[in-house]
């Protein structure tokens, strides 16, 4: 299957997918061609987009229009690098995927979930990650630690707690209807234990 080499990792803010990616990267590359991409972006346009998304005030736009920049994103990140780099046998790490948009403005924004099912199948084809790796964390930690950070892509930091703490239960929601393909991260555990935990996830179901 072509996604067999596809691996995304989720989760709220500053919960660590950033570092645990590059790692597993390192890893990987010992026996694999392996990139890491990130949405929103991952093209120079959807970097556009992506600035639109995480930067300015957090009220700026409603959910839908959040929904529909993401997926304008990810169709061009989609067509210009992940399906290239996976027909040409690479790996593709990608740090976030279609579960944000469902996480962030299905259950965060009560966006219509059809809509972006239906969208999601006509741009992407469905296309979904062999694994993805969800890193759950009491979001005020992760916030803390995403502020302290030189960050200026603060938007959805300055949501309000509650907001988050809605995100953190849409994704154990997400993952408990998706039990096959996401496998939760006590992303509280200290770097080096998470990603042996993730190596072990790898080297069972995929090498």
């Amino acid at each position: 299957m072509l996604n067999r080499r596809f691996i995304t990792f989720e989760g709220g803010e500053g919960s660590g997918k950033s570092t645990q990616i590059k790692i597993l990267k390192n890893k990987l590359s010992k026996r694999h061609k392996v990139i890491i991409t990130r949405e929103p972006g991952g093209t120079k346009e959807a970097e556009l987009i992506r600035n639109l998304l995480v930067k300015g005030r957090s009220n700026k736009w409603s959910g839908t229009t959040e929904a529909l920049l993401n997926l304008t994103a990810r169709k061009d990140h989609v067509d210009k690098v992940i399906l290239p780099n996976l027909k040409d046998g690479k790996w593709v790490l990608c740090d976030r995927f279609s579960d944000s948009t469902i996480a962030y403005q299905v259950y965060g924004r009560n966006v219509d979930k059809e809509i972006i099912k239906n969208l999601n199948k006509s741009l992407i084809n469905n296309l979904k990650p062999k694994i993805t790796f969800l890193f759950d964390l009491d979001p005020k930690i992760g916030l803390g630690r995403s502020r302290k950070r030189s960050n200026n892509e603060l938007r959805y930091e300055n949501m309000s707690l509650s907001y988050h703490k809605k995100i953190r239960n849409a994704y154990l929601d997400i993952a408990r209807k998706n039990k096959k393909r996401i496998k939760i991260i006590d992303a509280s555990l200290n770097k080096d234990s998470i990603s042996e935990i993730i190596w072990s996830f790898i080297q069972k179901e995929l090498t």
